[in-house]
C-alpha cells in the first residue's frame, strides 16, 4: 500500500507536498503524482527514502530546468530538522567534509582525500534541545544544507559520533524507531512569477519531541536566524 502524501500547493506550474517515509523521492513519488494529478512530474531534488517532509516538483520541463538553476546557483533553500543519538561537541557550527557514495552498497562514506566520485559537503546546524530517548541521550538539530549529497546529513552527523535515531544504515538503530529527519523548510523562487515562495511544515513526532517541544524549538530557530 502506498504512503499517504500531502499536497500544499499547487499552481501548474510547481507542486509543494509532503513526501512520507518509505517512498523513494523521485521516481516513487513523481509516479504517485503523475497519477493524482493526471500530469507529467518532474523530480528536482531529492530526500532519503526513509526520511520524510517537504519538496517541490516541477509540472513542467521550464519549471524544471528554473529549480535545478536555482539549486545551482545557491537560491534554493533547505531546512531540516534530525534527532541524533548523542551531543555534538559544539552547540552549533559547520561541517565541511568530503564525501564518496558507493553505489553498490548505497552507503556514502567520509574520506580524507579527493578522487574519482568525491564530492565536497556542507551543512551548518543549531542544537535545539535535548533528551533521554530510551534510556540514552539525544539532541534535536535544525539543520541547513548547503550541497545536496546522498545520505549527507547521517552521515556526516555519524562521522562525529552522533548518528541520527532510527538510522539503521549509520548506526543510529533504536528497536521499533524509525528516521528522525525531517524536511520541515524550502524556499525558492517561483519558476513562472519570479515570487519568493517559503514554505514550512513540522513533523508530529513522539515524546519526548512532540509538538509542544518542536514548537518551542522552532521558535528559537526562528529567533537565532533572524
Amino acid at each position: 500500500m502506498m504512503p499517504e502524501m500531502t499536497i500544499v500547493y499547487e499552481d501548474g506550474q510547481i507542486c509543494v507536498v509532503i513526501k512520507p517515509q518509505g517512498i523513494d523521492s523521485e521516481r516513487g513519488m513523481c509516479e504517485a503524482l503523475k497519477s493524482m494529478l493526471s500530469r507529467d512530474v518532474y523530480a528536482v531534488h531529492r530526500l532519503d527514502k526513509d526520511a520524510a517532509g517537504l519538496m517541490v516538483y516541477a509540472l513542467t520541463q521550464k519549471s524544471a530546468a528554473a529549480l535545478c538553476t536555482q539549486m545551482s546557483c545557491g537560491g534554493f533553500k533547505k531546512e531540516y530538522l534530525a534527532v541524533l543519538l548523542g551531543r555534538m561537541a559544539d552547540q552549533s557550527g559547520t561541517l565541511e567534509d568530503m564525501l564518496y557514495h558507493d553505489r553498490a552498497k548505497n552507503k556514502s562514506y567520509v574520506v580524507k582525500r579527493p578522487r574519482k566520485g568525491v564530492k565536497s559537503a556542507k551543512l551548518s546546524y543549531i542544537t535545539l534541545a535535548e533528551d533521554v530517548v530510551r534510556g540514552r541521550e539525544t539532541s534535536l538539530v535544525g539543520v541547513r544544507l548547503y550541497t545536496g549529497r546522498t545520505h549527507q546529513i547521517r552521515v556526516q552527523f555519524s562521522s562525529r559520533g552522533c548518528p541520527l535515531a532510527g538510522d539503521v544504515r549509520y548506526g543510529g538503530k533504536i528497536p521499533g524507531v524509525s528516521l528522525y529527519l525531517w524536511s520541515h523548510k524550502i524556499s525558492f523562487s517561483h519558476t513562472l512569477s519570479g515570487k519568493q515562495m517559503s514554505f514550512v511544515k513540522l513533523p508530529s513526532w513522539d515524546l519526548p519531541y512532540d509538538n509542544e517541544c518542536i514548537n518551542r524549538a522552532f521558535a528559537r530557530l526562528n529567533d537565532v536566524q533572524q
